[in-house]
């Protein structure tokens, strides 16, 4: 098998990827993640999955690399990480009651064929209905500031969700691990 990188600095792609129980190094790609004039959000995920893995092919010749990309969709607006209170309070007002999107782009390349499979995995969240004083504690606890969206699945967020539809539920934590193995199959890497 061919080493495995992952193409991120992500703590929880890192904790996603160690579920599958094989050998990893990871290294932060250097790229530009600015949308592209009215780029759909479908593509843009795509894209930015598939320079990430790209980013890193020179100097980790004979891998797979794995990059992904994630956005969050409210009707026609994508939602990116909030980075503040202000900007998270905003994003989950606006989430309230309503049906947000995931995009999960994923990319794993070959360096040694050239070879790049690129897929995008949906996940919707239907939000609770939440009022200022509800997101402001949740926002204290647990401060998702760097989660498109602005909250953490896998933690306390989950108590915001009324309900959740998708194939693969780490696609909302940011690497769709059932897709991966998919990948990872067609390359010859073995798993149970």
């Amino acid at each position: 098998m061919l080493p495995l990188l992952l193409a991120s600095s992500s703590p929880y792609r890192r904790e996603l990827l160690a579920r599958l129980q094989l050998p990893f190094t990871w290294a932060a790609p250097d790229i530009d993640e600015q949308r592209q004039d009215e780029e759909p959000a479908l593509e843009l995920v795509k894209r930015l999955a598939r320079q990430k893995a790209e980013a890193l092919a020179n100097s980790h010749a004979q891998h797979l690399i794995i990059g992904s990309d994630q956005v969050a969709v409210l009707g026609e607006q994508i939602l990116g990480k909030p980075h503040t209170f202000d900007k998270a309070c905003e994003q989950l007002l606006a989430a309230s009651g309503n049906h947000v999107t995931f995009l999960t782009g994923l990319a794993l390349l070959n360096t040694r064929t050239g070879h790049c499979q690129v897929d995008c995995v949906p996940f919707t969240v239907h939000m609770r209905e939440l009022d200022l004083p509800r997101i402001e504690r949740y926002l204290r606890a647990e401060q998702p500031y760097d989660c498109a969206g602005s909250f953490k699945c896998e933690g306390l967020g989950v108590s915001l969700f009324q309900s959740t539809h998708g194939c693969d539920a780490t696609s909302l934590v940011g690497l769709p691990l059932i897709r991966l193995v998919d990948m990872l199959l067609k390359e010859g890497v073995s798993l149970p």
